[in-house]
């Protein structure tokens, strides 16, 4: 499904994702509409699925997380029930904030915060490890964050593809 963004359109997205704590009436303002169709242009673009939530941002240093590591992994053998079981079991690790699988060398490329090293090398040991299949794991360790994950670039384009679901 096509859905077609103007600037207008852009605009929300942008101060949404700066701000998602704004109201409809400061975003109508900002983008000089009133605030039912402002209203009405996010609601279009939730249903659509190109605001699939408004969050909170936490500080991962002030929660006690010094450590981010990047962690890739090979897994034995990938078939179908070998793959999906290794997710199962990544999914439930809660200090894993971020998992792709990828092409390259490794499988997969997990994202994982503790808080300090020796607590990284606990969650390694025990249980990054010790997942289903895993027959080599590499890591690197973050010295520095230059720039987060944290906004999307907005297409330039008029039309953008809506997500069949989250």
């Amino acid at each position: 499904m096509k859905i077609d963004l103007d600037d207008v359109d852009r605009q929300l997205l942008g101060a949404l994702q700066r701000n998602a704590r704004q109201t409809t009436g400061e975003l109508a303002q900002m983008t000089g509409l009133s605030q039912s169709p402002c209203w009405r242009r996010i609601r279009r673009m939730e249903e659509a699925g190109l605001i699939q939530g408004y969050h909170a941002r936490l500080s991962r240093s002030a929660l006690g997380y010094g450590v981010v590591a990047f962690v890739s992994v090979s897994i034995d053998f990938q078939t179908e029930a070998r793959s999906a079981e290794f997710v199962e079991a990544v999914r439930a690790i809660p200090e894993v904030v971020m998992f792709h699988g990828v092409t390259g060398l490794a499988d997969f490329l997990l994202m994982v915060v503790a808080e300090d090293l020796e607590d990284f090398s606990r969650l390694l040991q025990r249980k990054l490890h010790r997942l289903p299949g895993v027959k080599q794991v590499q890591s690197s360790i973050s010295l520095q964050e230059f720039k987060r994950f944290d906004d999307l670039p907005l297409p330039a384009k008029a039309a953008v593809n809506a997500p069949a679901g989250p």
